[in-house]
């Protein structure tokens, strides 16, 4: 007969985090939240330009004078970065909701191209507005 014990069963515990090589899905995929939340900083910061302009030239002067500085810029390019690199990341989800894009090496390219898209994309929106003139 077997014997058992008296108390609840040890549970598994999982290995901490150091324990685990980083690859770029894992760096996708906390990356797909962190841009998640940065949408919605967008947002507010798109709210704040919204109300700005119903304020008058002076608020709205002042709030487009401070998304025209170095600290604005960076912040606007780290949002084009986020709506684009978010947008892949779902596309590459899509996939993987019909069954596709599970296999490692696809996993890592698609990764690989998330990242990508997002980066040069963002270089692209803001090389496009630099020429129009609106940097």
């Amino acid at each position: 007969m077997a014997q058992s014990s008296p108390g609840p069963a040890a549970r598994p515990l999982s290995p901490h985090i150091q324990v685990w090589r980083w690859h770029v899905t894992m760096f996708c995929s906390i990356a797909t939240r962190a841009t998640g939340i940065a949408l919605y900083a967008g947002f507010l910061i798109l709210a704040g330009w919204a109300m700005a302009l119903g304020a008058g030239p002076d608020a709205y002067l002042a709030y487009t004078g401070l998304l025209g500085s170095w600290l604005g810029k960076l912040v606007l390019f780290g949002l084009a970065f986020s709506v684009l690199y978010h947008l892949a990341a779902g596309v590459r989800h899509l996939f993987w909701d019909a069954g596709k894009g599970f296999a490692l090496k696809t996993a890592d390219a698609t990764a690989w191209g998330a990242l990508a898209f997002g980066f040069v994309g963002a270089v692209v929106v803001f090389v496009i507005a630099h020429v129009a003139g609106a940097l």
